[in-house]
């Protein structure tokens, strides 16, 4: 099964997330989208003060919009630690890209914030806030995860428990509150930060009783954490609810949606109904957030892996059409599958950047504005599949790596605003590419693992095996 990493600050572990995906043949010729959502001096370590504002602002508040283009999420390892000489280097990268960047505020390379009732540690999310700043990106906070006496265990640094089991905990009800007064100090002490998504993955939101979401649970909570911010800040945009959006083998009957689903195989109707519940209820929301792969939960990529990411697609048309145009936010995204220890190394990076590029493609054709890549960077090493630059535990790392580029240049052409065109793709070719257009910006993938030559937009040319190659206008 395909999982990704959940690195806390002082141990890491893997969860499991699959989906499924696919897309039909006309899928690869470009239509015109009209989707896009109308506009609506630094201090670390222990604090009590959770009113105290860290470090200057880089963008004024009020100035950003609920759509912030396609970024990254940190993870346990990145470039806000290392040498000198790395860190420097990938700063230098991220301050010519600007893009946004995502980080939790408890694990994923974050400590306990609150580590007993009152007590703050903000070290290492200040670090990682600073980082942001530096490289002039659009700051974006996860509220997850629980420090451990909002859900049972032990208060005290010394006493935060990092195992998988503590972590996927939510906080108990009785501390639903707690909770939300954590995330108005979060939002108090970097002001800066006007992008809140509520939670990850509805993680310790099961009801085993009865074999769904607990998405009254999740919903209740997301409601204090909503109306705790916009005391903080009316202007502070808040998002959820990070669903998984789990698929199966079209083949698999039980709990597989009858209306959701397509040659990429069947949605678990459990999301949808947790996401509908929460749609419904949900004290309000600046913009809608979900999460998944276009593989199935069963590592199947259907009926192959750029025919997939057609799932990707599918879900943000059925998520856009029930929250009446908000900015569709995918928090996480996969599409390639992993191996039981949670590594995507099966393929080379040409493979990777190309089908990378295909699901990025599918989720803007669907309507999504923003969506961040999961884990820039590995602990230690020359090299790192699929991230975004070298690890930075050395002088020669931080170098960037290809999907870096792609990503960047994702985000420059088909950032928030952009008017997607239609253009022209030779009939012969329509099964050997995938496209996407702007009136200034083309970009072109080779689905195939041979070289072609392809009519598009009225110009031929060829590309390699698994080629992505970019258009001016």
């Amino acid at each position: 099964m395909g999982r990704h990493g959940w690195n806390s600050g002082a141990r890491r572990w893997r969860l499991t997330a699959l989906l499924g995906v696919g897309v039909t043949a006309l899928a690869l010729l470009v239509t015109l989208l009209n989707t896009l959502p109308k506009d609506g001096a630094s201090t670390a370590g222990t604090t009590r003060d959770g009113d105290k504002v860290h470090g200057t602002p880089v963008t004024p508040p009020g100035t950003l919009r609920p759509a912030v283009g396609w970024g990254f999420t940190h993870t346990q390892f990145s470039a806000d630690e290392g040498s000198d000489a790395a860190t420097g280097r990938v700063e230098g990268l991220l301050e010519k890209r600007s893009l946004p960047q995502n980080q939790h505020i408890m694990g994923w390379g974050a400590g306990n914030p609150e580590p007993s009732r009152g007590r703050y540690d903000f070290t290492e999310m200040d670090r990682r806030i600073d980082f942001v700043r530096r490289t002039g990106g659009t700051p974006i906070v996860t509220l997850c995860c629980s420090p451990d006496w909002m859900k049972g265990g032990r208060a005290g640094a010394d006493h935060t428990d990092w195992s998988q089991a503590s972590l996927e905990t939510a906080p108990d009800r009785a501390h639903f509150k707690d909770f939300a007064a954590l995330a108005a100090t979060v939002a108090k002490r970097y002001p800066d930060v006007r992008h809140f998504i509520v939670w990850n993955e509805f993680k310790g939101f099961w009801n085993n009783a009865e074999g769904r979401w607990d998405y009254e649970g999740y919903t209740e909570l997301y409601n204090l954490v909503y109306k705790a911010l916009k005391k903080v800040d009316k202007d502070i945009m808040v998002g959820g609810p990070y669903l998984v959006m789990d698929s199966f083998d079209p083949r698999q009957k039980e709990n597989a949606s009858t209306t959701v689903k397509g040659t990429w195989g069947a949605m678990d109707q459990r999301v949808l109904d947790a996401f509908d519940y929460w749609n419904k209820h949900r004290a309000g929301a600046d913009f809608v957030v979900v999460d998944g792969s276009s593989y199935t939960k069963d590592d199947d990529a259907l009926p192959d892996e750029f025919a997939a990411t057609g799932k990707l697609t599918a879900v943000s048309e059925w998520v856009r059409a029930r929250t009446h145009g908000l900015p569709l936010w995918w928090a996480e995204y996969y599409v390639e599958p992993a191996d039981g220890d949670d590594d995507r190394k099966g393929w080379s990076e040409t493979h990777r950047v190309a089908v990378q590029a295909a699901g990025l493609i599918a989720m803007a054709r669907g309507g999504a504005t923003s969506g961040f890549y999961w884990n820039p960077e590995e602990e230690k090493g020359s090299g790192c599949a699929g991230c975004l630059w070298t690890p930075t535990d050395g002088a020669a790392g931080g170098a960037a790596l290809p999907m870096l580029d792609l990503l960047s240049r994702f985000d420059t052409a088909f950032g928030p605003g952009a008017r997607y065109e239609t253009v022209s793709v030779a009939a012969d070719d329509v099964p050997n590419v995938r496209v996407l257009a702007t009136d200034q910006a083309v970009l072109v993938v080779n689905t195939q693992d041979r070289p072609i030559s392809a009519r598009v937009d009225g110009r031929r040319f060829t590309m390699g095996a698994y080629g992505v190659k970019w258009l001016t206008r």
